[in-house]
């Protein structure tokens, strides 16, 4: 069974720096592991925001028009997290970022599922960790 679990949120000013860590229970190896993994991020009173996803049989990346250019996803070197830069932070980044996975049972077929315009395929979720940007 696959737990996640994120650690790195905090307290910036605006355009400040902070980098997330999702760790995985199970090694997920890049280019052959068969996930999708992203990140998600909430505030209070607002429904749960797709961030970025990264599709670990390829490598490819998605990030929403916000965030692009500032964030980066990854997989660690050791293939048991995921991570998360975010720089020039502005103060509607924050809220508290969850670190997400959805499982497929065959390598390089699902690219077109990995998508985070919904939470709902998602299968594994961290408990989340807080990111506060002060203006």
């Amino acid at each position: 069974l696959l737990q996640l679990q994120e650690s790195g949120g905090g307290s910036v000013q605006a355009g400040g720096s902070l980098r997330l860590s999702c760790a995985t229970s199970l090694t997920i190896y890049p280019g052959r592991g068969g996930f999708c993994l992203a990140w998600f991020r909430q505030i209070p009173g607002k429904e749960r925001e797709g961030v970025a996803r990264i599709y670990t049989d390829t490598g490819s990346k998605y990030y929403i028009g916000s965030v692009e250019g500032r964030f980066t996803i990854s997989q660690d070197s050791g293939a048991k997290g995921l991570l998360f830069n975010m720089s020039n932070l502005k103060p509607k980044d924050r809220g508290t970022y969850y670190c997400a996975a959805m499982s497929f049972p065959f390598p390089n077929m699902y690219e077109p599922t990995c998508k985070i315009a919904s939470d709902t395929q998602f299968g594994y979720w961290g408990q989340g960790t807080q990111v506060t940007v002060s203006s």
